[in-house]
């Protein structure tokens, strides 16, 4: 500092005896190794035109990089999610969504790859994608599926994705259907929705798909006693896995069990007849006949218009979803909701409140509040 800086009047001539030197210069806070490396490792986002083009010419990395953005819960990521989504709404539909569903121990995994394996080496694309509310607890099956379908994976015309993080049933079945749309825009003329979570995940992959597939096994004994009522009446077919070796009698004796429970049930809208057939992955017969199947499907409801009718319905239900979806996070993540919530809950526990009055009166202080 000079000795007539203004803000050092200990600098002044009246002041002799006392001198302030400048002080050391400290390094910067910042680690600019560090920001360089973060900046690396969190890229910019692309524009959603960049996405858009890149799915369009069939980009792999740039489609897995739309569908991050998708399954993200952040806000910023999913205006980018949605505007991809739009953009390419027009570029899809043209493909056969299949809902695949079976019994633990079915050999999902096998029957995917098998089948997945002959429709490919017709030069068809194949999406396999999956729907599991619950992979966090239970780790899903198409994470440790896309190490056991080897073959399926390393195929230049085959693209498997992992299941969406755990989360409602709802919000992960929209953004499996979302992903359904990019991967159509893509180019993928085949979409495997695979259900991974039990319970109410078939319902969720029936929504969105146009044929049902129900994997069963053979000489388990009992096999009409383990299957919900509902999900049989959800399936376009029965396909009974590992008709191998001694199994084959077996899986004969239970294909005539499944056709007469299947009697029972009134004919669908589609006027389709659910058949059942017999098949092995590991053998990889019966693998042809079923996709035949799928073929004669989609043949008969384009022809009668029931194929484009569901299509029209599940659009509309999605709408319906994706209302109550929205409506419900916005209720949970309101600032006010989640400072009263816990309050509300200790007074309808300790009978201070019953759960309607609690429930209208956060609904009341919800509304109010925005």
């Amino acid at each position: 500092m000079g000795k007539n800086d203004p803000r050092h009047i200990e600098n002044t001539p009246e002041f002799k005896a006392l001198a302030v030197n400048k002080g050391v210069e400290q390094p910067s806070s910042v680690n600019s190794d560090a920001v360089k490396s973060f900046l690396k490792k969190n890229r910019k986002l692309l524009l959603p035109e960049e996405y858009v083009n890149g799915i369009l010419a069939g980009d792999i990395p740039l489609l897995s990089k739309a569908v991050t953005l998708i399954e993200s819960s952040r806000a910023e990521h999913q205006e980018i999610a949605q505007e991809i989504v739009e953009r390419c709404l027009p570029h899809s539909g043209n493909s056969i969504r299949i809902g695949i569903t079976g019994v633990p121990g079915v050999g999902k995994s096998t029957f995917i790859e098998a089948l997945g394996g002959h429709i490919t080496s017709g030069g068809s694309k194949l999406a396999v994608l999956a729907i599991d509310p619950s992979s966090e607890r239970s780790k899903g099956s198409i994470l440790g599926d896309k190490t056991r379908m080897e073959e399926l994976a390393g195929n230049p015309n085959a693209y498997i994705r992992p299941s969406p993080s755990a989360g409602s049933l709802g919000g992960v079945a929209r953004k499996t259907r979302e992903t359904i749309i990019l991967c159509e825009a893509a180019g993928f003329d085949t979409i495997f929705i695979e259900t991974v979570g039990v319970g109410q995940s078939e319902t969720a992959v029936h929504s969105m798909t146009d044929f049902f597939l129900l994997l069963m096994l053979a000489g388990a004994g009992d096999e009409l006693q383990g299957i919900k009522r509902g999900i049989m009446e959800m399936a376009d077919a029965i396909a009974i896995n590992k008709a191998d070796g001694n199994n084959i009698e077996k899986a004969d004796l239970a294909k005539t069990q499944y056709i007469n429970a299947l009697h029972l049930f009134p004919l669908s809208e589609s006027k389709w007849k659910p058949k059942v057939l017999t098949c092995s992955a590991v053998e990889k017969t019966g693998i042809s006949e079923i996709w035949e199947m799928i073929g004669e499907y989609h043949k008969n409801t384009s022809y009668n218009g029931f194929f484009i009718q569901r299509r029209n319905e599940q659009a509309k239900y999605w709408m319906y979803e994706t209302i109550n979806e929205q409506l419900k996070q916005g209720f949970y993540q309101n600032p006010l909701i989640r400072k009263e919530l816990a309050r509300f809950e200790k007074k309808v526990l300790n009978e201070e409140a019953s759960s309607f009055a609690a429930a209208k009166e956060l609904l009341e202080k919800y509304y109010k509040s925005r």
